[in-house]
């Protein structure tokens, strides 16, 4: 794979996390690149300069880095990716378009919402296999062009982990019982520490790896995400110091790292023991809530005489929508993980600009009166100490 898309993509991943609020989470920054990639290329400036920054991408070369990029994700063994491009039928195309959009991508909108949305539900199905099965855009008869990414990954651990039901007894899982999951194997490099950040590779049998890290207690849940995927990039993964060192720096009950201590083993040789809860979590995405982090500032305005995107259409185009929804699962056996991300171009003139509004509760006392409305005889007056009418 092109070795700056890698590390373009894993730029706009580590800014994303760092504006995300805390808890669990997940986030895929390469099911969104090839769309901003693409979105650069056919945007008119200022939205085209801010796109390219966003992907880190030139704009002329962004469409066909992305086309690139999902082809090499989708050789790999564990990987299936597809990018997918949908058009209003009634749409007008710029003579640019096909230079911008590949044919192969290329499908209809009728304006049909029901119809329209079982057809990109149904490729979200099949490029995801299953795990995601629905499109994460609201399907209205105003979208004009749709963009979208799917991603899918599934692998097998080389060494599977043993399952059981684990009480916690402290920290701030304390008073739980979670499922968890142990294996203990001699790969002591398995585990890196970087500047108080220790990551742990869990090797797929195939060609992907799942990372893990954990830094200190009070560190940021941003700066852990963005340190992790830094680490990931360093080196292949090499750097910072290994456990083959690491197993040497303190006496038996002494953390000496991030999450790792000491420890005995009756076995002839040292190890690595690693437990951990397994998980599974899915999460929906709007990206407009962070649009700054992916250029999309300037392309979800009213434009100003033209649109943003002259080169798919000579009508005028705003990014009304951009969400992905993600999920991961890491149990004892392997990992699984898939992305949808989405984003919906619509006719600038179909765009509602969102406004202020009051919004009104009365739940404390109040009053009230009846008037006669043309003298402005009150008919009635009263106060409304505590609901009157119970559920």
């Amino acid at each position: 794979m092109d070795a700056d898309v890698v590390l373009a993509v894993n730029h706009l991943t580590s800014r994303w996390v760092r504006e995300l609020p805390p808890g669990t989470t997940v986030v895929s920054g390469l099911g969104v690149w090839p769309l901003l990639a693409l979105l650069s290329t056919a945007a008119d400036e200022p939205g085209r300069s801010e796109l390219a920054e966003a992907a880190g991408v030139d704009a002329v070369a962004g469409a066909a880095k992305a086309v690139e990029l999902m082809a090499a994700v989708d050789s790999a063994a564990d990987l299936h990716a597809a990018l997918g491009v949908w058009v209003h039928e009634q749409l007008k195309l710029s003579e640019s378009f096909d230079s911008v959009v590949p044919a192969a991508l290329s499908g209809t909108l009728t304006g049909d919402s029901a119809s329209d949305k079982a057809k990109l539900d149904a490729w979200a199905t099949e490029h995801t296999d299953g795990l995601i099965r629905e499109m994460p855009l609201d399907v209205t008869p105003d979208l004009a062009v749709v963009l979208a990414s799917a991603l899918s990954l599934r692998t097998t651990w080389v060494e599977p982990f043993t399952e059981q039901v684990k009480r916690q007894n402290d920290g701030p899982w304390s008073g739980g019982s979670w499922h968890w999951l142990e294996r203990t194997d001699r790969e002591l490099d398995a585990v890196r520490v970087y500047d108080g950040l220790t990551v742990v590779t869990v090797q797929g049998d195939a060609d992907v790896d799942v990372l893990l890290g954990i830094g200190d207690a009070e560190a940021a849940q941003g700066d852990v995400l963005a340190g992790l995927l830094a680490a990931s990039v360093a080196s292949g993964g090499l750097g910072g110091l290994g456990g083959l060192e690491l197993v040497d720096q303190g006496e038996p009950g002494q953390e000496v790292a991030p999450g790792v201590t000491i420890g005995k083993t009756a076995s002839a040789a040292a190890e690595v023991k690693l437990s951990l809860p397994s998980f599974s979590v899915e999460v929906e995405h709007d990206l407009l809530a962070s649009r700054e982090v992916f250029g999309l500032s300037t392309v979800t305005s009213a434009p100003r005489g033209g649109g943003h995107f002259s080169a798919i259409s000579p009508e005028p185009l705003v990014v009304g929508q951009a969400r992905q929804t993600v999920l991961a699962r890491f149990f004892a056996t392997g990992f699984e993980a898939a992305a949808v991300t989405a984003v919906g171009l619509m006719r600038a003139a179909m765009v509602v600009p969102k406004t202020r509004r009051l919004e009104v509760s009365l739940d404390r006392p109040f009053a009230f009166v009846a008037v006669h409305r043309a003298s402005r005889l009150p008919v009635v007056a009263g106060w409304i100490a505590e609901p009157t009418e119970p559920a």
